[in-house]
């Protein structure tokens, strides 16, 4: 048998975003022909243990062997690969999961698309490259984060793949799939300008009772929810480094407090996320309605949040009731009366002969009575 030319191609997103007229931010390589040892004395470095990843010596960007995977188990794991360097580019496109991402350049820049991404890019279609993408649950969430991050360039997902994606989830495949796995595709979806889209696509394949069945729920009750969350972003910008947390606030904080904790519990929602809307869910009431405020319910607001500690946070649930009411409301109030209570001094209170539980009553007393001189004031 002959020596095997070794080639390397440019694939996937570097290659569809390119072709979309979008930034291209990360290119992954392709190599064909080579092996480990190939590359290895190449100068590359090897950081894959599952699959053959490199690093470029000079670039450092990925590049990966040629592959080709047969289903060995259940869920999106158990898959065995072969790197065999006769593995062809066309077979090791073959195992993609979108059409638009089973493109590949060449060295020189010519395309190579065997399984017609370029005319699915053109008609902004999300199609599945074979029936193997079914042996992969992941992947009705990836579709699902597609359709959500290309929703502003018109993408629609093709007939058949909805139509598989929803038997895939009939067959009970989502239920392989780990909380973690699930959450890291909920925050990308999450990181995007149609996070709604995400949730919609899941809602049309009859996901959403496995994945967020409080939202399930929810949405029995408000079949209308997600549509009208979406037209709301749509009519209000948002600060891109707030997008997920916002997002996330945004859809979840309508759950009731049991559901809501319950959700976060299941999906390992990270506790910032937990937190900031489980706030918001508890309060947004106080936030918005003038005639609600009293001092006491206030200072459980404060103490709740933890505003002594985390002015921060409390600042961050003023932006993002602002930027979802728009309109004027109670937080401006709100944030005097912290900082009028903030000055309170815990050793004054010390001082003047307080002890133990007697020290954290008088403390709330006065800060309560500093909040109230400021309700007296701005509060009619």
């Amino acid at each position: 048998m002959g020596l095997i030319l070794v080639e390397y191609y440019l694939v996937g997103g570097a290659v569809r975003d390119k072709y979309l007229g979008l930034k291209v931010k990360d290119k992954d390589w392709l190599v064909v022909g080579a092996t480990p040892a190939i590359l290895l004395a190449k100068g590359f470095q090897q950081v894959g243990k599952d699959f053959p990843v490199f690093l470029h010596p000079k670039t450092k960007e990925e590049y990966a062997l040629a592959r080709t995977e047969k289903k060995a188990g259940v869920g999106y794991t158990g898959f065995i690969c072969d790197f065999s360097p006769h593995i062809s580019l066309k077979d090791d496109l073959l195992r993609r999961d979108l059409t638009i991402n089973a493109l590949a350049e060449d060295e020189n820049g010519v395309l190579y698309d065997f399984y017609g991404g370029k005319a699915d890019l053109d008609k902004r279609v999300l199609r599945h490259v074979s029936p193997a993408f079914c042996e992969d649950p992941l992947r009705i969430l990836r579709v699902a984060r597609f359709a959500a991050r290309f929703a502003s360039l018109d993408f629609t997902i093709a007939p058949e793949t909805l139509s598989l994606m929803k038997e895939m989830t009939k067959a009970g495949e989502l239920t392989t799939l780990t909380a973690e796995r699930v959450w890291q595709e909920t925050l990308k979806a999450l990181d995007t300008d149609s996070a709604l889209t995400y949730f919609t696509v899941l809602e049309q394949i009859e996901a959403l009772p496995v994945l967020y069945p409080e939202l399930a729920i929810y949405l029995q009750e408000h079949p209308d929810f997600l549509v009208q969350c979406q037209e709301e972003l749509n009519t209000k910008p948002m600060r891109i480094e707030d997008r997920e947390l916002f997002h996330f606030a945004l859809i979840f904080s309508v759950l009731s407090d049991d559901s809501l904790q319950a959700l976060c519990r299941h999906l390992k929602v990270p506790n910032h996320f937990k937190h900031f809307t489980l706030m918001y869910h508890r309060f947004h009431r106080l936030f918005t309605e003038r005639h609600a405020l009293n001092d006491k319910d206030i200072m459980t607001c404060f103490n709740q949040i933890d505003v002594w500690r985390k002015p921060t946070f409390f600042e961050k649930l003023k932006e993002f009731h602002e930027w979802k009411c728009q309109q004027k409301s109670t937080m401006d109030t709100l944030w005097q009366a912290y900082q009028m209570a903030k000055q309170i001094d815990v050793q004054q209170i010390i001082q003047a002969g307080f002890q133990k539980a007697e020290i954290r009553y008088e403390l709330e007393r006065q800060r309560r009575e500093q909040i109230a001189k400021i309700l007296s004031k701005n509060v009619a």
